[in-house]
């Protein structure tokens, strides 16, 4: 019997690891000696991170939240490090797979090591190449001490090859998130309200924005609401918000009859506006690759991305935060003039079949 620990930290991060449970399951069922433990670190405390969240992704509630919330990145580092050693001395593991980029990567990965148990990290090799971003250093500090790469990309495997990472621990085997994408995709679902019910498809556009260098600075903000107002054509923009880009907002008064604030959405209700968009504004990072698959016109306001993919390959656009540079592209996507998906390899639905069937022949279950 074979034993992993499979570790979420954030809401994005239970999408990323659903696939494989379902995976774990359906080799249980097949009558391969294994177990898991699924453990939230906690890290990201969400009201909607409740029964019915769990249930549509349909895996089971995690056997252990360490409530490691709050505070600042270092308390936050060292309160899941100490929560999750006592997880494991009570309930030891062969492997523990981490996946993304949160602090609960890389703290979970270091308490791993420490205790001589291997560590899978599902998104291994990714790079911005930007150490102002904390999701950056857990990303590097993290590929230094992992012994399987699952990677997304053949870029995040050429960024563990110059890093001297050994051919054999690489493992190319595509996007779980894209995984969970195509599961749930016939199951989206239009959100409830009169702003949602309005909406023709193709004739929207969807925004989100949360990156301290977007939303911090109220001139700059401001700056990029009314560069994007401007460009959509008085289309309806759709902006679930951060809290925190919220109470910005609201100093600054921002409002217009087109742009539609509402709360954060559900994943098959958000993913159906995606879905049905004229075109997404984001500044974050897995959108972009449900934005690409689903051949949606998506523009990123970032001056860098860990996910190149999904621009040579994908919808993506690089624009930068400089608000001024955002009117030719909002054009071309008005003019319909947007380049198509191209096909992004191992971007299949099959991900996780492929990542537990690895683990299987590393552990020799078979």
């Amino acid at each position: 019997m074979a034993t992993f620990t499979i570790v979420a930290g954030a809401r994005p991060n239970f999408m990323k690891i659903a696939p494989i449970i379902h995976q774990f399951i359906r080799k249980q069922k097949e009558g391969i000696a294994v177990k898991f433990r699924l453990i939230h670190t906690g890290q990201h405390y969400d009201k909607k991170m409740s029964g019915d969240f769990f249930e549509q992704l349909n895996i089971p509630e995690p056997d252990s939240n360490l409530g490691g919330g709050g505070g600042t990145q270092a308390e936050q580092t060292a309160a899941i490090m100490v929560a999750f050693e006592s997880e494991l001395l009570e309930n030891r593991p062969d492997l523990v797979l981490v996946v993304g980029d949160v602090t609960s990567t890389l703290a979970c990965s270091i308490a791993a090591k420490k205790l001589q148990i291997d560590v899978a990290h599902v998104e291994g090799g990714i790079r911005s190449g930007d150490l102002t971003m904390p999701e950056e250093i857990n990303r590097m500090v993290t590929d230094s001490i992992t012994d399987h790469f699952f990677t997304t990309s053949e870029i995040a495997n050429a960024n563990l090859r110059k890093s001297g990472i050994a051919e054999e621990k690489i493992h190319y085997v595509g996007n779980t998130m894209i995984d969970s994408l195509m599961a749930q995709m016939p199951r989206f679902q239009r959100p409830e309200g009169k702003i949602f019910e309005s909406l023709v498809p193709g004739e929207y556009f969807v925004l989100t924005m949360h990156r301290p260098a977007n939303v911090d600075q109220e001139h700059k903000l401001k700056a990029m609401i009314d560069a994007i107002l401007e460009g959509t054509g008085g289309l309806p923009i759709i902006f679930p918000v951060h809290p925190r880009t919220a109470k910005n907002l609201q100093s600054l008064g921002i409002s217009a009859p087109n742009l539609h604030m509402s709360d954060p959405l559900g994943y098959l209700e958000f993913n159906f506006l995606v879905k049905n968009a004229k075109g997404v504004i984001t500044d974050s990072g897995g959108i972009t690759e449900e934005a690409s698959v689903m051949n949606v016109p998506c523009i990123t306001l970032r001056d860098n991305t860990e996910r190149a993919e999904t621009i040579h390959l994908g919808t993506n656009e690089l624009v930068g935060t400089d608000p001024v540079k955002l009117k030719p592209y909002l054009q071309k996507i008005m003019n319909g003039e947007w380049k198509q998906y191209q096909g992004i390899p191992l971007w299949d639905g099959k991900t996780a079949e492929r990542i537990v069937e690895i683990l299987i022949e590393s552990y020799s279950l078979n």
